[in-house]
């Protein structure tokens, strides 16, 4: 009898086999067979330009952003240093000078 791996996202021993993909019946992750997990599970984020974007880099701001609880909006052209890379709807985690801790989509981003 065949072993299969386990699921790469939840870890369950249950998964099963459909073709050359592996599914997981408790998570419903499907992925390759043979297919590295930890390549599969890394973070791509692209930002206004489709340039990959990692941790650390530098960007800027393409368009003024309101920033909600300040009355003056992030503007245009302003430098962002050391980025780091999250998941969800806002995508970048930074600290921006003269308005603290911040979180920003990367579609509103160039790289430098």
């Amino acid at each position: 009898m065949q072993t299969l791996p386990p699921c790469p996202k939840c870890h369950s021993e249950y998964s099963w086999q459909d073709g050359d993909m592996l599914n997981c019946p408790e998570c419903g992750h499907v992925w390759a067979e043979g297919a590295d997990a930890a390549a599969e599970d890394s973070l791509v984020v692209k930002d206004a330009n489709g340039n990959l974007l990692a941790d650390g880099d530098s960007v800027t701001v393409i368009k003024d952003l309101k920033v909600k609880g300040s009355s003056t909006p992030l503007k245009i052209g302003t430098k962002v240093k050391s980025i780091r890379l999250v998941e969800g709807d806002h995508n970048i985690d930074c600290k921006i000078d003269g308005f603290g801790p911040m979180k920003l989509k990367s579609e509103f981003v160039k790289k430098n």
